[in-house]
C-alpha cells in the first residue's frame, strides 16, 4: 500500500514564515536566494556590508511583497556580527536556516600574497561562516529548532588552477566546516550542506570580464560539458532544494552545480 501520510510536493517546498539569514544578500547568488526563499513563504534577513546596495535590493524584493529584512555589517568583524545576529533574531523571531554565501576572491598570485591578503580572504569566506553557523547552531539548540545551515563553497575544492590559492584553501576549509557541522549538529536534528558552484555570472564576474578576463572566462566555459557558466538563479534553485524538506535526509554533503565540469 502507498505511504498515504507522506507530506505532499507542495507541503515540501512550503518555507511559509521559515526564518532565514543570507549573508552577502545584496548582489548575485545571495541576491538570488534571498528572491527564491522568500517566493516559498519564508522571512529573510539579508546581510551585506554594502548598505546601498542591500537597501536597493530589499526595495526590490518588497515590490513583490516579500518579507525580507537588511542588515548591514561587516561580518568579519567578531563583535559587530555578534550584535547583528541578536538584532536579527529579535526582528524575525529566531533562525531556521542559515546561509553563509558572502565571499570574495581577488586576484592575487601565489607567490603574491600577503599576510594581510590571506587574513582578508580567510576572515571573511571561513572565519566569518565558522561564527555564522556557530551562532545560528547555537540558538536552533537553546531553542529545540531543527534547522538547516548551508555553506557555499566551490568547484574550484576538485581543481587546481583557475582561481587564487587563499580563495582555493577557504573553500577547501568550507569544506571540512561542512562536514564537521553535519556530524556534531545531527543528532540535534540540525543539517548542514555545501554547495558548489562553477563559474557563475554575478556583478563580481561581470567585474572580472572589464579588467581583462573575458577570454579566460570564455575559454574555461568552453569545458564545461554545458558549455556555458551558471547563472545566479540556477545556483539559487539548489540552495533552496537543500534548505527545504525535500532535502530532508541530505546532511554533510557537498552538492556540486558546476554544469558537469568536475565530472570532465
Amino acid at each position: 500500500m502507498p505511504d498515504l501520510n507522506r507530506p505532499s510536493l507542495a507541503e515540501l517546498i512550503d518555507l511559509n514564515d521559515r526564518r532565514s539569514v543570507v549573508t552577502g544578500a545584496a548582489k548575485g547568488i545571495g541576491l538570488a536566494i534571498a528572491r527564491r526563499l522568500t517566493e516559498a513563504g519564508a522571512k529573510v534577513a539579508m546581510l551585506d556590508i554594502d548598505r546601498t546596495a542591500l537597501e536597493k535590493s530589499a526595495d526590490f524584493l518588497r515590490k513583490s511583497d516579500a518579507q525580507v529584512h537588511p542588515f548591514a555589517v561587516d561580518i568579519t568583524e567578531e563583535d559587530a556580527f555578534r550584535r547583528c545576529f541578536q538584532d536579527v533574531v529579535s526582528q524575525i523571531g529566531g533562525v531556521d536556516i542559515w546561509i553563509n554565501n558572502a565571499g570574495i576572491s581577488p586576484r592575487v598570485g601565489p607567490l603574491d600574497i600577503t599576510t594581510q591578503n590571506w587574513n582578508d580572504v580567510l576572515d571573511l569566506n571561513l572565519k566569518a561562516s565558522y561564527v555564522g553557523s556557530q551562532l545560528a547552531a547555537q540558538w536552533m539548540i537553546d531553542h529545540d529548532t531543527r534547522g538547516v545551515i548551508v555553506n557555499m563553497t566551490s568547484s574550484t575544492v576538485k581543481r587546481a588552477t583557475g582561481n587564487p590559492l587563499h580563495y582555493r584553501v577557504s573553500k577547501h576549509g568550507i569544506v571540512g566546516l561542512t562536514q564537521s557541522l553535519a556530524v556534531e549538529l545531527g543528532p540535534k536534528g540540525i543539517r548542514c550542506v555545501a554547495i558548489a558552484p562553477t563559474l557563475t555570472e554575478t556583478p563580481w564576474v561581470e567585474s572580472l570580464r572589464s579588467q581583462g578576463h573575458q577570454e579566460g572566462f570564455e575559454k574555461f566555459a568552453k569545458r564545461i560539458p554545458l558549455r556555458r557558466t551558471a547563472t545566479a538563479d540556477e545556483i539559487a534553485r539548489v540552495v533552496f532544494f537543500a534548505v527545504s524538506d525535500l532535502a530532508a535526509f541530505v546532511t554533510g554533503t557537498v552538492i556540486e552545480v558546476d554544469g558537469g565540469e568536475t565530472a570532465s
